[in-house]
């Protein structure tokens, strides 16, 4: 019963990582009919929050309190808003491969932080992690000069998530992942919904347009927040990190076969190396580190 149990989250997990995968390539499709990126993730986020609400009211859940609302609050406006507007704006200047390998340099902003802020011992581990990601964002980094502005912009997406999950690490112990989901889905829509407004909403203009908004909602969105948090109960934050790992990898298949996109061999040797710095990383770590990755697919 344990064995499958823990299949079972893994091949949950695994769902997960491959639907975020998916989330530049809708983005790409979403662009290609005329669409922003204020646009795109004020749908995303802003359909997400609805239904969202209405799994809150199915399962009768209240709002979380006001302590913990204002925060999470904060989390979507600020550091949601930040990261997934990186992300997308970058697949516009390099490839949807490129810029989810750097994303996964996340793990290692997180150790960073910890290490400054909350004083978190540096280990053989974490300095072998370390070292294998700097050396990965090296290789990854070097030979594309033509796509430094798209590559830019995804390392200051990691940054920007990390700082995300530092903060979400100490509020998500006071509500359930429904209740946090909901806040920070509501308040990221929001501010994309004023930034749409201001800067003009460009809707999508054919059935096509529609459906990538759609695979965005619910591939990208719904359907691996729901079963990432599903899968983490039955084998743990560390192993589900591990397992995210691929994300990227997806993201990379799909891009070479729908748009032909290739990595020159020193970028998909530096994108191996952080992931496996990802994995040496997390094995390796403590609990203070599982309870971070908790809130990293939000």
């Amino acid at each position: 019963m344990q064995r499958m149990k823990r299949l079972i989250g893994t091949l949950l997990i695994a769902l997960s990582a491959a639907s975020f995968g998916t989330l530049a390539i809708f983005g790409r499709y979403a662009y290609a009919d005329g669409m922003d990126t204020f646009t795109v993730l004020f749908l995303r986020f802003g359909i997400a929050a609805l239904l969202m609400t209405l799994v809150l009211i199915l399962r009768r859940e209240p709002l979380p309190p006001r302590e913990f609302f204002l925060p999470l609050a904060g989390m979507g406006a600020l550091g949601y808003v930040g990261q997934s507007f990186m992300y997308l704006t970058a697949t516009r200047y390099a490839s949807a491969g490129l810029v989810a390998l750097l994303l996964y340099l996340y793990p290692f902003f997180v150790m960073l932080l910890s290490m400054i802020f909350t004083k978190e011992r540096v280990t053989k581990t974490k300095a072998a992690a370390l070292i294998l990601a700097l050396s990965g964002t090296a290789l990854t980094v070097g030979p594309v000069s033509g796509q430094i502005v798209g590559a830019l912009m995804a390392i200051s997406a990691a940054l920007i998530y990390s700082v995300y999950i530092m903060v979400g690490a100490k509020v998500m112990k006071g509500v359930s992942a429904t209740q946090s989901s909901t806040v920070i889905f509501a308040s990221a829509g929001l501010v994309f919904g004023a930034l749409a407004l201001f800067n003009g909403t460009h809707l999508p203009v054919s059935i096509a347009g529609w459906g990538a908004m759609a695979g965005v909602v619910f591939i990208s969105t719904l359907i691996p927040v729901a079963a990432f948090l599903a899968g983490l109960g039955m084998i743990g934050a560390v192993n589900a990190a591990m397992v995210s790992t691929l994300e990227p990898v997806v993201t990379v298949a799909l891009a070479a076969w729908l748009f032909n996109e290739t990595l020159g061999w020193a970028a998909l040797l530096g994108g191996g190396f952080i992931l496996m710095a990802v994995i040496t990383l997390t094995r390796g770590e403590t609990l203070t580190f599982d309870d971070k990755m908790e809130t990293s697919k939000q």
